[in-house]
């Protein structure tokens, strides 16, 4: 571009000067003498052009400074240019990329507006879910509910019983036991329940199995000094069958069949007494045991029920010689308790030899059969009804000539003089009851109100206070006690407190008799048996401080009824069933029970044991 302008300048000074030289060139004529003032013209014009030139020659170099000043200046555009470029395709690019940014960011966020409104959603399903229902696992194709309770519980007696939150009711103290001046206090734990529900549906088929347990028992090295070193003990564990069509099948260890129920014979419904004392209270009749329980639901109306339940007959005798066998302890090896307790001397009638009597801390007997249970079940529309029968059968072994001597030979063999198991034979004898239960709702389900009563020969242990099945009569054989059970129950409900009221009692009918051979007299609540020491406290055994005196063979004492009266209150501290997820239940209650044990008058009179208990429960359920 430079040499393009200097060439245009060097043509313009060129077209000047010869202009200016064809104009000073004389023409063709005569010759004039040159004179001074031609020569100062042609130097005045000479010096004119040089000026002239001299002045474009300027220019010249003002336009080729321009030329390079523009130039220069067109070169820095250039460059400014090229470097705009550069940093616009740069921008471009980073604005390209960071749009590429901007949608795979804006897709990432769809989706996590997706993903949240699903989470929201699924959120939602299962707080309603939760709101609805038990919590519960599921594996494979079963629903696991956990369930059960912490429980932190004390129990005060006016007369000490060295019983932890399971009272011995049958074992009231007579007025001269040291107990009956001690007041004892205890806290426990150990009614603390865990239970795990397993459901399971088929076509037309429910399978349900069901597992419950808690801490109230006690092995024989079992203490609470520091560890509370108790053995786990097994409520309940059975698996059930259900059809659609109304059949169930149910095997393992339930609540008996005898025990009352809220809904139908549907177990997992038995109506408890609402007690803290885990012995429950006096007059209800049950048992928790093994059976096989088969039941027709008839339209939600009516239910037939029969169970086949573990058999187990608790005796009660006293004077008896060594004439009978019920039972014995335990075997160690077949896992049941086969521990002794406290042993005794005695010397014989001629003062020669020493007999050793041992009482174990458990006895089984054999029984040779199982309970049989049926009952009928009915719901006409206001309140609830059961009526129930019981069969038991009781057998035993007996040694007629067990007490053969010099002066009485034995009956069957005259040449018998002495103890002999010669003509042993098995005796059996039936036993059983019935009974019947009524509940009733009132005020929108605020108050319900029951009675119950059972009674039959044989059937005592069945009672919560314990009260013996049979005792054994003069030659040896069973002898069934009868007895009577009865149980009213009141209670309030409302949805912060629940209050409620137990009245009860259980009667043992006297059963003795005179041994044919001794003359003695045996069996229960004889009117001859001594009750004299059961008024005078005697010193305690062993000085070891942890052996009462006994009262002595001269405190008979067999229970002739039991009495309870038990009022408790259980407040809801916090209720989670009524908030959005269930969190369980948090909730206080105490009691009070008054108990009364009456027992058959002998010789010198008719004693009675009493206690005033007040229990404390805290709490917490699982939902």
């Amino acid at each position: 571009m430079k040499s393009v302008w200097t060439l245009c300048a060097i043509c313009i000074l060129a077209g000047g000067l010869a202009g200016q030289t064809a104009e000073s060139k004389p023409k063709k004529a005569k010759a004039a003498p040159i004179t001074a003032a031609d020569v100062q013209a042609l130097k005045d014009a000479i010096a004119a052009q040089q000026s002239a030139i001299q002045q474009q020659q300027t220019q010249i170099q003002q336009l080729q400074d321009e030329l390079h000043r523009r130039d220069q200046a067109v070169q820095q555009a250039q460059s400014t240019a090229t470097e705009a470029s550069s940093k616009a395709d740069a921008a471009a690019s980073q604005a390209s990329q960071q749009q590429e940014a901007v949608t795979s960011l804006k897709g990432d966020v769809g989706d996590l507006k997706t993903g949240f409104a699903n989470t929201v959603s699924t959120l939602q399903e299962t707080q309603k879910a939760v709101s609805q229902s038990p919590t519960a696992l599921h594996f494979r194709g079963v629903t696991l509910a956990p369930g059960g309770f912490f429980a932190a519980e004390t129990a005060y007696r006016t007369r000490a019983l060295g019983a932890d939150i399971n009272t011995p009711l049958n074992s009231l103290t007579m007025p001269g036991a040291s107990q009956s001046a001690i007041s004892e206090f205890f806290g426990s734990g150990r009614q603390s329940r865990i239970s795990m529900l397993a459901e399971g549906k088929l076509k037309g088929v429910k399978l349900t199995g069901y597992y419950e347990t808690d801490f109230l028992s006690a092995g024989i090295t079992s203490n609470n000094n520091q560890s509370n070193s108790y053995t786990l003990r097994q409520r309940q564990i059975w698996g059930q069958f259900a059809t659609e069509s109304g059949w169930s099948l149910t095997g393992g260890q339930m609540w008996s069949l005898v025990t009352e129920t809220k809904k139908g014979l549907d177990n997992r419904s038995e109506a408890l007494p609402m007690t803290i004392d885990a012995q429950y209270t006096v007059g209800f009749s049950w048992a928790r045991q093994y059976g096989v329980r088969l039941v027709k639901n008839f339209n939600n109306k009516v239910w037939l029920g029969l169970s086949v339940e573990n058999p187990q007959a608790t005796l009660s005798t006293h004077g008896n010689g060594a004439n009978f066998l019920v039972g014995s302890a335990g075997a160690g090896g077949g896992l049941y308790n086969g521990a002794i307790t406290a042993c005794s001397a005695a010397l014989s009638s001629s003062g020669t030899s020493v007999t050793t009597t041992c009482s174990p801390a458990a006895s089984y007997s054999f029984n040779p059969s199982p309970d049989i249970v049926a009952k009928l079940a009915f719901e006409p529309g206001f309140g609830h009804y059961e009526i129930f029968g019981v069969y038991s059968r009781f057998r035993d072994r007996i040694f007629p000539c067990a007490e053969a001597s010099a002066t009485v030979p034995c009956a069957l063999n005259a040449a018998l003089v002495a103890p002999s198991t010669a003509g042993a034979y098995n005796s059996g004898k039936n036993g059983g009851g019935i009974g019947a239960n009524v509940r009733w709702s009132f005020a929108q389900k605020h108050v319900d109100f029951g009675l119950h009563g059972f009674g039959g020969s044989g059937v005592g242990r069945y009672g919560t206070g314990g009260l013996a099945d049979a005792s054994i009569n003069g030659i040896g054989q069973f002898n069934l006690i009868k007895s009577l059970q009865g149980l009213t129950t009141l209670e309030f409900h409302y949805p912060k407190f629940d209050v409620y009221f137990n009245a009860g009692a259980e009667y043992a009918s006297r059963k003795w008799d005179v041994d044919p051979v001794t003359g003695k007299t045996v069996g229960y609540g004889a009117p001859t048996f001594a009750n004299t020491a059961c008024y005078t406290e005697t010193l305690p055994a062993n000085g070891t401080g942890f052996l009462p005196g006994s009262l002595g063979s001269s405190c008979t004492a067999d229970t002739r009824v039991l009495i309870e009266g038990t009022a408790g209150l259980w407040y809801k501290v916090w209720d989670g069933s009524k908030e959005k997820v269930n969190w369980g239940r948090i909730q206080f209650g105490p009691q009070y029970s008054y108990v009364i044990r009456n027992t058959w008058s002998g010789t010198g009179g008719e004693p009675h044991g009493l206690d005033n208990m007040v229990f404390t429960s805290f709490r917490y359920y699982l939902p």
